[in-house]
Protein backbone atom coordinates (compact mmCIF):
# COMPACT_ATOMS: atom_id res chain seq x y z
CA UNK A 1 0.00 0.00 0.00
CA UNK A 2 2.10 3.09 -1.26
CA UNK A 3 1.37 6.05 1.21
CA UNK A 4 1.58 9.67 0.70
CA UNK A 5 1.21 12.69 2.35
CA UNK A 6 1.28 16.50 1.76
CA UNK A 7 0.14 18.36 4.53
CA UNK A 8 -0.99 17.76 8.68
CA UNK A 9 -4.50 16.89 7.27
CA UNK A 10 -3.01 13.83 5.80
CA UNK A 11 -2.39 12.59 8.98
CA UNK A 12 -5.53 12.52 10.58
CA UNK A 13 -6.90 8.98 8.99
CA UNK A 14 -4.14 7.37 10.54
CA UNK A 15 -4.80 8.79 14.09
CA UNK A 16 -8.23 7.44 13.43
CA UNK A 17 -6.88 3.97 13.23
CA UNK A 18 -5.73 4.16 16.14
CA UNK A 19 -1.72 5.04 16.17
CA UNK A 20 -1.26 6.22 19.79
CA UNK A 21 1.57 7.40 21.32
CA UNK A 22 3.65 6.93 24.86
CA UNK A 23 1.29 7.65 27.46
CA UNK A 24 3.93 8.54 30.02
CA UNK A 25 1.30 10.88 32.16
CA UNK A 26 1.68 12.97 34.81
CA UNK A 27 1.82 10.31 37.64
CA UNK A 28 5.82 10.25 36.33
CA UNK A 29 6.27 13.97 37.41
CA UNK A 30 5.18 13.55 40.77
CA UNK A 31 7.18 10.20 40.77
CA UNK A 32 10.25 12.25 40.70
CA UNK A 33 9.15 14.84 43.21
CA UNK A 34 9.54 14.25 47.10
CA UNK A 35 6.49 13.76 48.94
CA UNK A 36 4.33 16.65 49.22
CA UNK A 37 1.04 18.00 50.17
CA UNK A 38 -0.83 17.14 46.63
CA UNK A 39 1.66 14.09 45.73
CA UNK A 40 -1.15 10.82 45.76
CA UNK A 41 -0.81 7.90 48.00
CA UNK A 42 -1.23 5.51 46.00
CA UNK A 43 1.54 5.98 43.59
CA UNK A 44 5.34 5.12 44.23
CA UNK A 45 7.30 8.48 44.78
CA UNK A 46 10.64 7.95 44.02
CA UNK A 47 12.99 10.11 42.61
CA UNK A 48 14.99 9.54 39.43
CA UNK A 49 18.08 11.28 37.50
CA UNK A 50 18.68 9.90 34.52
CA UNK A 51 21.81 10.88 32.30
CA UNK A 52 21.08 13.75 30.02
CA UNK A 53 22.84 11.68 26.79
CA UNK A 54 21.03 8.49 27.87
CA UNK A 55 19.71 6.85 24.50
CA UNK A 56 18.60 3.36 25.93
CA UNK A 57 15.06 2.22 25.67
CA UNK A 58 12.43 3.92 27.36
CA UNK A 59 9.47 1.40 28.66
CA UNK A 60 6.03 2.72 27.34
CA UNK A 61 2.38 1.51 27.77
CA UNK A 62 1.99 -2.26 26.91
CA UNK A 63 5.59 -3.17 27.12
CA UNK A 64 5.94 -6.48 29.31
CA UNK A 65 8.17 -7.00 31.79
CA UNK A 66 10.22 -9.57 33.77
CA UNK A 67 11.39 -8.46 37.32
CA UNK A 68 13.45 -10.53 39.43
CA UNK A 69 14.19 -9.71 42.91
CA UNK A 70 17.63 -12.17 44.00
CA UNK A 71 17.13 -14.58 46.32
CA UNK A 72 13.38 -13.80 46.44
CA UNK A 73 11.37 -15.81 43.83
CA UNK A 74 8.24 -14.77 45.91
CA UNK A 75 8.75 -10.47 44.62
CA UNK A 76 9.60 -11.30 41.25
CA UNK A 77 7.20 -11.75 38.80
CA UNK A 78 8.04 -12.80 34.92
CA UNK A 79 5.16 -11.07 32.71
CA UNK A 80 4.22 -8.15 34.29
CA UNK A 81 2.00 -5.32 31.96
CA UNK A 82 2.53 -1.52 31.94
CA UNK A 83 -0.88 -0.60 31.85
CA UNK A 84 -1.96 2.85 30.00
CA UNK A 85 -1.32 4.90 32.56
CA UNK A 86 2.30 3.79 32.32
CA UNK A 87 2.13 1.93 35.83
CA UNK A 88 2.74 -1.59 37.45
CA UNK A 89 1.75 -3.39 40.44
CA UNK A 90 4.18 -5.94 42.24
CA UNK A 91 3.29 -8.31 45.03
CA UNK A 92 3.80 -6.88 48.92
CA UNK A 93 3.72 -3.02 47.49
CA UNK A 94 0.41 -1.15 48.08
CA UNK A 95 0.83 0.96 45.89
CA UNK A 96 1.22 1.72 41.80
CA UNK A 97 4.49 2.07 40.79
CA UNK A 98 5.54 4.35 37.64
CA UNK A 99 7.48 3.06 34.87
CA UNK A 100 6.71 4.97 31.72
CA UNK A 101 9.66 6.66 30.33
CA UNK A 102 12.43 5.27 32.65
CA UNK A 103 14.93 2.67 31.92
CA UNK A 104 14.96 -0.95 33.00
CA UNK A 105 18.06 -0.14 35.61
CA UNK A 106 15.89 2.94 36.73
CA UNK A 107 12.84 1.29 37.21
CA UNK A 108 14.92 -1.51 38.72
CA UNK A 109 16.61 0.57 41.31
CA UNK A 110 12.76 2.22 42.11
CA UNK A 111 11.66 -0.97 42.81
CA UNK A 112 14.63 -2.26 45.21
CA UNK A 113 13.95 0.82 47.43
CA UNK A 114 10.52 0.32 47.66
CA UNK A 115 11.14 -3.73 48.49
CA UNK A 116 13.75 -2.54 51.61
CA UNK A 117 11.35 -2.43 53.95
CA UNK A 118 11.20 -6.44 53.05
CA UNK A 119 14.21 -7.62 52.36
CA UNK A 120 17.86 -6.01 53.47
CA UNK A 121 20.13 -4.44 50.38
CA UNK A 122 17.82 -5.99 47.65
CA UNK A 123 19.01 -6.80 44.27
CA UNK A 124 16.72 -6.22 41.46
CA UNK A 125 16.81 -6.34 37.49
CA UNK A 126 14.08 -5.49 34.84
CA UNK A 127 13.72 -7.07 31.46
CA UNK A 128 11.58 -6.05 28.74
CA UNK A 129 9.90 -9.11 27.46
CA UNK A 130 7.46 -8.01 25.12
CA UNK A 131 7.83 -4.81 23.01
CA UNK A 132 4.00 -3.78 22.85
CA UNK A 133 4.64 0.11 22.87
CA UNK A 134 2.86 2.13 19.78
CA UNK A 135 4.82 1.71 16.99
CA UNK A 136 6.64 5.02 15.03
CA UNK A 137 5.09 5.52 11.23
CA UNK A 138 7.44 6.79 8.53
CA UNK A 139 5.14 7.79 5.44
CA UNK A 140 4.88 10.19 2.61
CA UNK A 141 7.80 10.67 0.15
CA UNK A 142 10.21 7.98 1.20
CA UNK A 143 11.59 5.12 -0.73
CA UNK A 144 10.31 2.24 2.08
CA UNK A 145 7.19 3.75 3.91
CA UNK A 146 7.27 1.68 7.17
CA UNK A 147 6.61 0.92 11.18
CA UNK A 148 9.05 0.37 13.72
CA UNK A 149 8.98 -0.91 17.19
CA UNK A 150 11.12 0.80 18.73
CA UNK A 151 13.70 -1.46 21.11
CA UNK A 152 16.16 1.75 21.64
CA UNK A 153 15.69 5.44 21.09
CA UNK A 154 16.45 6.41 18.00
CA UNK A 155 16.77 9.64 16.35
CA UNK A 156 14.92 11.13 13.33
CA UNK A 157 17.74 10.62 10.99
CA UNK A 158 18.38 7.49 11.83
CA UNK A 159 14.71 6.65 11.51
CA UNK A 160 14.97 8.22 7.70
CA UNK A 161 17.82 6.34 7.02
CA UNK A 162 15.67 2.90 7.87
CA UNK A 163 13.10 3.53 5.21
CA UNK A 164 16.17 4.48 2.47
CA UNK A 165 15.81 7.92 3.40
CA UNK A 166 13.94 11.07 1.19
CA UNK A 167 12.54 9.93 -2.12
CA UNK A 168 13.30 11.88 -5.57
CA UNK A 169 9.76 13.67 -4.85
CA UNK A 170 10.61 14.55 -1.48
CA UNK A 171 9.76 18.34 -0.73
CA UNK A 172 11.66 20.57 2.12
CA UNK A 173 10.41 19.32 4.92
CA UNK A 174 9.92 16.39 7.37
CA UNK A 175 6.93 16.43 9.65
CA UNK A 176 6.03 14.87 13.19
CA UNK A 177 3.17 13.79 14.55
CA UNK A 178 2.69 13.70 18.18
CA UNK A 179 -0.36 11.43 18.18
CA UNK A 180 -2.89 12.67 20.65
CA UNK A 181 -1.18 15.69 22.01
CA UNK A 182 -1.15 14.39 25.86
CA UNK A 183 2.59 14.05 27.91
CA UNK A 184 5.24 12.05 26.50
CA UNK A 185 9.15 11.41 27.30
CA UNK A 186 11.54 13.76 26.68
CA UNK A 187 15.27 12.80 25.55
CA UNK A 188 16.56 12.43 29.27
CA UNK A 189 13.02 10.30 30.47
CA UNK A 190 11.64 13.43 31.94
CA UNK A 191 7.81 13.86 30.84
CA UNK A 192 6.77 16.43 28.54
CA UNK A 193 3.38 17.99 28.26
CA UNK A 194 2.42 18.30 24.49
CA UNK A 195 0.27 20.95 24.15
CA UNK A 196 -2.29 21.63 20.61
CA UNK A 197 1.26 23.95 19.76
CA UNK A 198 3.64 21.49 19.86
CA UNK A 199 1.67 17.80 18.72
CA UNK A 200 2.83 18.57 15.53
CA UNK A 201 6.50 20.31 14.27
CA UNK A 202 8.51 20.60 11.00
CA UNK A 203 11.90 20.45 10.43
CA UNK A 204 14.01 21.46 7.12
CA UNK A 205 14.85 17.99 5.55
CA UNK A 206 18.16 19.50 4.93
CA UNK A 207 19.13 20.41 8.42
CA UNK A 208 17.98 16.63 9.31
CA UNK A 209 19.90 15.02 7.10
CA UNK A 210 22.99 16.85 7.77
CA UNK A 211 22.56 15.56 11.62
CA UNK A 212 21.61 19.21 12.47
CA UNK A 213 20.99 18.75 16.28
CA UNK A 214 17.92 21.13 16.52
CA UNK A 215 16.09 19.31 13.49
CA UNK A 216 17.54 15.67 14.68
CA UNK A 217 15.50 15.05 17.41
CA UNK A 218 14.25 11.20 19.54
CA UNK A 219 11.28 10.33 18.08
CA UNK A 220 8.74 8.48 20.02
CA UNK A 221 6.43 5.38 20.16
CA UNK A 222 3.35 6.62 18.41
CA UNK A 223 5.01 9.25 16.00
CA UNK A 224 3.86 9.52 12.96
CA UNK A 225 6.64 11.32 10.69
CA UNK A 226 5.54 12.46 6.90
CA UNK A 227 7.82 13.50 4.48
CA UNK A 228 5.83 15.97 2.34
CA UNK A 229 5.31 15.04 -1.57
CA UNK A 230 7.46 18.51 -3.00
CA UNK A 231 5.14 20.96 -4.96
CA UNK A 232 5.51 20.20 -8.80
CA UNK A 233 6.20 22.37 -12.51
CA UNK A 234 5.16 20.78 -15.62
CA UNK A 235 7.76 21.39 -18.85
CA UNK A 236 5.88 20.26 -21.85
CA UNK A 237 5.86 20.96 -25.48
CA UNK A 238 9.31 20.97 -27.72
CA UNK A 239 11.49 20.45 -24.92
CA UNK A 240 14.17 17.08 -25.16
CA UNK A 241 12.47 15.47 -21.82
CA UNK A 242 8.88 16.79 -20.69
CA UNK A 243 8.47 15.78 -16.81
CA UNK A 244 7.08 16.96 -14.02
CA UNK A 245 9.79 18.63 -11.88
CA UNK A 246 9.52 18.73 -7.86
CA UNK A 247 10.29 22.14 -5.99
CA UNK A 248 12.41 21.32 -3.89
CA UNK A 249 14.32 24.85 -3.55
CA UNK A 250 12.96 27.96 -5.73
CA UNK A 251 12.74 27.24 -9.52
CA UNK A 252 12.81 29.97 -12.23
CA UNK A 253 11.31 29.10 -16.00
CA UNK A 254 15.09 28.88 -17.53
CA UNK A 255 16.13 26.24 -14.75
CA UNK A 256 12.93 24.23 -15.85
CA UNK A 257 13.56 23.60 -18.93
CA UNK A 258 17.24 23.20 -18.46
CA UNK A 259 15.90 20.49 -16.34
CA UNK A 260 13.87 19.61 -18.77
CA UNK A 261 16.85 18.60 -21.12
CA UNK A 262 15.97 22.18 -22.72
CA UNK A 263 14.69 23.20 -25.85
CA UNK A 264 14.29 20.54 -29.14
CA UNK A 265 15.16 21.97 -32.89
CA UNK A 266 12.55 24.49 -34.24
CA UNK A 267 11.61 25.79 -30.98
CA UNK A 268 10.16 29.14 -30.64
CA UNK A 269 12.07 30.04 -27.67
CA UNK A 270 10.57 33.71 -27.57
CA UNK A 271 7.12 32.81 -26.90
CA UNK A 272 7.60 30.33 -23.82
CA UNK A 273 4.38 30.14 -21.85
CA UNK A 274 3.35 29.88 -18.12
CA UNK A 275 -0.14 28.67 -17.87
CA UNK A 276 -0.90 29.39 -14.10
CA UNK A 277 -3.90 28.98 -12.16
CA UNK A 278 -4.43 32.19 -9.73
CA UNK A 279 -4.49 31.41 -5.60
CA UNK A 280 -8.09 30.50 -4.73
CA UNK A 281 -9.68 30.71 -8.49
CA UNK A 282 -10.28 28.64 -11.00
CA UNK A 283 -9.00 31.38 -13.20
CA UNK A 284 -5.82 30.64 -15.47
CA UNK A 285 -3.43 33.38 -16.33
CA UNK A 286 -0.93 33.02 -19.11
CA UNK A 287 2.76 34.63 -19.08
CA UNK A 288 4.75 34.64 -22.25
CA UNK A 289 8.35 34.88 -21.77
CA UNK A 290 11.29 35.18 -24.22
CA UNK A 291 13.72 32.69 -23.21
CA UNK A 292 16.31 34.14 -25.38
CA UNK A 293 16.55 37.22 -23.90
CA UNK A 294 16.50 35.55 -20.71
CA UNK A 295 19.61 33.91 -21.70
CA UNK A 296 21.45 36.78 -22.45
CA UNK A 297 20.21 38.39 -19.45
CA UNK A 298 18.04 41.22 -21.47
CA UNK A 299 15.03 40.07 -19.50
CA UNK A 300 14.13 38.83 -16.21
CA UNK A 301 14.24 34.94 -15.16
CA UNK A 302 10.65 34.62 -14.16
CA UNK A 303 10.04 32.38 -10.75
CA UNK A 304 7.65 30.01 -10.77
CA UNK A 305 5.15 29.07 -8.42
CA UNK A 306 3.47 25.62 -7.89
CA UNK A 307 1.74 23.65 -10.61
CA UNK A 308 3.22 26.06 -12.99
CA UNK A 309 2.46 24.07 -16.63
CA UNK A 310 5.38 25.49 -19.04
CA UNK A 311 4.69 25.47 -22.73
CA UNK A 312 7.94 25.13 -25.04
CA UNK A 313 5.70 25.66 -28.61
CA UNK A 314 7.09 24.77 -32.00
CA UNK A 315 6.39 25.55 -35.21
CA UNK A 316 4.31 22.14 -35.39
CA UNK A 317 0.77 21.67 -34.18
CA UNK A 318 1.81 19.54 -31.28
CA UNK A 319 -0.68 20.40 -28.71
CA UNK A 320 -0.35 20.80 -24.84
CA UNK A 321 -2.80 18.21 -24.05
CA UNK A 322 -0.41 15.87 -26.18
CA UNK A 323 2.48 17.10 -24.01
CA UNK A 324 0.57 16.31 -20.60
CA UNK A 325 -0.68 13.16 -21.72
CA UNK A 326 3.04 11.92 -22.92
CA UNK A 327 4.37 13.28 -19.19
CA UNK A 328 1.48 11.29 -17.70
CA UNK A 329 0.56 8.00 -20.00
CA UNK A 330 4.16 6.16 -19.15
CA UNK A 331 2.77 6.10 -15.45
CA UNK A 332 -0.63 4.38 -16.23
CA UNK A 333 0.36 1.09 -16.76
CA UNK A 334 1.56 0.48 -13.42
CA UNK A 335 -1.80 0.98 -12.13
CA UNK A 336 -3.99 -1.75 -10.79
CA UNK A 337 -7.06 -2.27 -13.17
CA UNK A 338 -9.99 -2.38 -10.88
CA UNK A 339 -14.00 -3.12 -12.02
CA UNK A 340 -16.69 -0.64 -10.42
CA UNK A 341 -20.12 -3.16 -10.60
Amino acid sequence: MRLASRAITTFFPFLLLGFAHVDCQAQQASAVESAGANANPGVARIKTQPAPTDTRYRIGPGDVLDVRVARAPELSREAVRVDQSGMIRLPMLDVDIPAACLTEAELAQNIAKLYKKYKNDPHVEVFVKEYQSQPVAVIGAVRGPAQFKLQRQVKLLELLSLVGGPADTAGQSVQIVHAGGIPRCGESGNPITTDDTSAFVSYKLNDTLKGVPEANPFVQPGDIVSVPQADQVFVLGNVLKPAAIPMKEPLTVSRAIAIAGGPAPASKRDRVRIIRQLPGSTQKQEIYVDLRAIEKNKAEDVALMANDVIDVPSSGAKTILRGLLGTIAPTLGQLPVRVIP
